[in-house]
């Protein structure tokens, strides 16, 4: 084809710039980095590497335990962290601010051997969550033993919506309430209407939060000035809410879902 003025016609290849998301996809992370680098000890280790196992819910169903934190970080790549404040920082009659490193030490003849200890949590706001415990001689240790134990303890997560106030079968709270207690702590969880939000403790609502508990409402029983019995009766909690057997009528009418929202995993 020729144009009016005699010349040849020429087809304009039309570029499209990738955008801003496409382009730190494209960016391997420090986690990508990592995995690439993973050499697995374990037999499902072995598997996630390979590619035979690439859904976190074969693990979870099949209650294989996992060892290396690497699989989760393969499994569940968009998790969020977070710090819970276990410890006190020093002030005139206990009034120290709150802070994530609980110190403790140890007297002995040589001197005081101090160790840090913090509560970390890991979660992806869809319906998995887990909690962790690390201690060290350094904070730093101390912290990346607390995420590590998290990623081992992740868990699968109930939701719904059994508020009698709602029943706008979405799932958005819990489908029922459950009692879980840790020493002389004792932490109720009961399902909320939609738009109420997470009425809880603030370290408990980092939890929920990132389990992806929208609605909650709360009650604590004993000296909730120990966060960390606090935390592992809530916990407890969450743990129930799995435990529990549910009739196949009642599914549908709570919005049952466990684990990936929109997805059926129940047991």
């Amino acid at each position: 084809m020729k144009s009016e003025t005699g010349a040849p016609d020429v087809e304009e290849e039309i570029i499209v710039a990738p955008t801003e998301t496409e382009v730190l996809k494209a960016v391997p992370t420090a986690a990508d980095k990592a995995i690439e680098s993973w050499v697995p000890k374990t037999q499902l280790g072995k598997k996630v590497k390979e590619g035979k196992i690439t859904d976190i819910d074969e693990v979870l169903n099949n209650h294989i335990p996992i060892f290396e934190s690497q699989i989760v970080d393969a499994l569940l790549p968009q998790m969020e962290t977070d710090l819970l404040l276990i410890g006190q920082a020093k002030g005139k009659f206990g009034g120290g601010q709150r802070r994530v490193f609980r110190q403790t030490q140890k007297k002995t003849a040589e001197g005081n051997k101090p160790k840090f200890a913090t509560c970390a949590v890991i979660g992806n706001k869809n319906g998995y969550v887990g909690v962790g415990y690390g201690k060290s001689k350094e904070t730093v240790p101390a912290r990346d033993k607390a995420l590590r134990n998290a990623k081992l303890s992740i868990q699968r997560i109930r939701r719904g919506c059994g508020s009698w106030q709602c029943g706008c079968e979405e799932s958005h709270s819990i489908p029922y309430a459950v009692e879980g207690k840790c020493g002389a702590i004792k932490v109720r969880l009961m399902p909320a209407p939609k738009g109420k939000g997470l009425v809880a403790q603030r370290e408990l609502q980092k939890i929920l939060k990132l389990a992806g508990i929208q609605d909650i409402w709360t009650k604590t029983y004993g000296n909730t000035a120990q966060t960390l019995n606090l935390v592992r009766a809530c916990v407890d909690a969450l743990n129930k809410l799995v435990e529990m057997k549910i009739k196949e009528e009642y599914k549908q009418k709570l919005a049952l879902c466990e684990g990936k929202l929109g997805e059926q995993h129940v047991i």
